[in-house]
């Protein structure tokens, strides 16, 4: 199973998305925004990245290119249930910005796991 890094602003997010994840046997670490989560990058050392773009401090798109800029190879899903330009204009640029996966919220439970599951799968082992 995978580590993985949930970063939401939303404490019910972050919980849910957590118990749906170790539910199946991941390991999950969170984070409220990004900054919190470049913090704790190294210690998480997550293999996949699932990421808020609507935050306080450092919003998703933000940490998105960090992540990418710092050289991070892992997966990143960007997840949003909108904000100012709509959800799927957000995950459009979430996606030409270095996110391998989207994810509208309110998410079902099968469509996160299947969009991890198929990003852990293609990791290099």
């Amino acid at each position: 199973m995978g580590r993985i890094l949930v970063v939401d602003d939303n404490d019910l997010v972050r919980a849910t998305t957590r118990a749906i994840l170790e539910g199946v046997g991941h390991h999950v670490e969170d984070a409220a925004d990004g900054d919190v989560a470049l913090r704790a990058l190294d210690s998480a050392n997550p293999d996949l990245v699932l990421t808020d773009i609507v935050m306080p401090n450092k919003e998703g798109i933000g940490l998105i290119v960090e992540l990418r800029r710092l050289g991070y190879k892992g997966s990143i899903v960007a997840m949003s249930g909108g904000g100012k330009i709509g959800p799927s204009d957000l995950l459009v640029m979430a996606r030409k910005l270095g996110a391998d996966e989207c994810l509208a919220k309110p998410f079902h439970r099968a469509d996160l796991l299947a969009k991890v599951g198929a990003l852990l799968s293609r990791a290099p082992q």
